[in-house]
């Protein structure tokens, strides 16, 4: 019996619902928020779940309910080795370090004063960022030692709140002008200025830390790879105007010449190293045009990223020109493990 933990929003649990039906498979959905789930998945051999990152129910408990559930033999999607690190950008930093991955230079303290004296030490402009966060939303340029002294010292006193509502307000009157978001969603995000959002409003600030990675200049896009199991598939995302950050921006290339081989490459030797089930890869180039991750994610936009890549790549590097139906992936490499 496959389980399926559904949501009718942006999900991949409707594919995977719509495949079960499809291929005559047997499941039920089920809600993962519910006190006895572990009764409702007594019968279960797999469960499917979508945990997203601004989801503060998600954000809450979805690692522990993953580690246990694998207590039980429970095959997981996504499972615990490749959940542990989503939407946690400094646990991301130890784990490909901990491959020799070649990761962007990245840098955490835990110490107002040894934060202060690296600051001291090191050339600017640096990359800041929070730990959570996507679509290079709680990202920003620290542009001088003054600057990142001024960060640390929020650091370590109020922090930062987990949405920067007017960081995303400006975002969103950007796409405005761009035809790219409606004005309805420009009025949305008046409103959430005020009023926050359900995540926001039950999350705490982070504080306690300071990350940042080194600035990479002369970078007008960055490099999205996708691997599900051991395919692979990618796009181009070009950098915002007058702006550093690629994710997010709404304008994306997905024709195969646009891809470097090299990306892909990477993509599929640290999925295969890390037993990563699903992950997105964020590519951009050092001084010596050699691609550096950025960051990885092991979930991503369903839609886009669907309908649009013109195929993919296998473990061997050979392109498949066919459709990219990578839940009904996600899905079928699961049940591989169960029979």
């Amino acid at each position: 019996m496959i389980a399926i933990h559904y949501d009718e929003g942006n999900s991949y649990s409707i594919r995977w619902t719509a495949y079960c039906e499809d291929n005559n498979l047997p499941f039920k959905k089920v809600s993962c928020y519910d006190n006895d789930i572990m009764v409702q998945l007594e019968d279960c051999t797999v469960l499917m779940w979508h945990i997203t990152n601004f989801n503060y129910k998600d954000q809450l408990f979805a690692k522990q309910l993953v580690k246990s559930l694998e207590h039980r033999n429970i095959k997981v999607f996504p499972d615990y080795a490749t959940l542990w690190h989503y939407d946690d950008k400094v646990g991301q930093k130890y784990l490909l370090e901990s491959i020799g991955a070649p990761l962007v230079d990245s840098f955490v303290f835990y110490d107002k004063i040894d934060a202060l004296k690296w600051i001291e030490t090191t050339s600017f402009p640096k990359v800041f960022k929070l730990r959570k966060g996507s679509g290079s939303k709680n990202v920003l340029l620290a542009k001088d030692r003054k600057h990142a002294r001024k960060m640390v010292k929020k650091a370590f006193g109020k922090g930062f709140p987990t949405l920067d509502m007017k960081s995303i307000l400006k975002e969103r009157y950007r796409k405005y002008k761009l035809g790219k978001e409606s004005f309805f969603g420009l009025v949305k995000g008046v409103l959430r200025l005020f009023i926050g959002t359900p995540f926001l409003n039950m999350t705490t600030n982070e504080k306690g830390y300071i990350y940042f990675q080194e600035f990479l200049p002369n970078n007008s896009f960055d490099l999205r790879v996708i691997v599900v199991g051991q395919r692979a598939f990618a796009h181009k995302r070009m950098v915002r105007k007058n702006d550093f950050r690629a994710s997010g921006s709404g304008e994306a290339y997905f024709e195969k010449d646009e891809v470097d081989i090299n990306c892909i490459k990477i993509a599929l030797e640290v999925s295969h190293t890390l037993k990563l089930q699903s992950t997105a890869y964020d590519f951009i180039y050092d001084e010596e045009n050699k691609p550096r991750i950025v960051e990885i994610s092991y979930a991503f936009n369903p839609a886009p990223n669907r309908d649009r890549h013109p195929g993919y790549w296998d473990a061997k590097l050979n392109w498949h020109e066919e459709d990219v139906p990578f839940e009904d992936w996600m899905l079928e490499d699961l049940l591989e493990e169960v029979v």
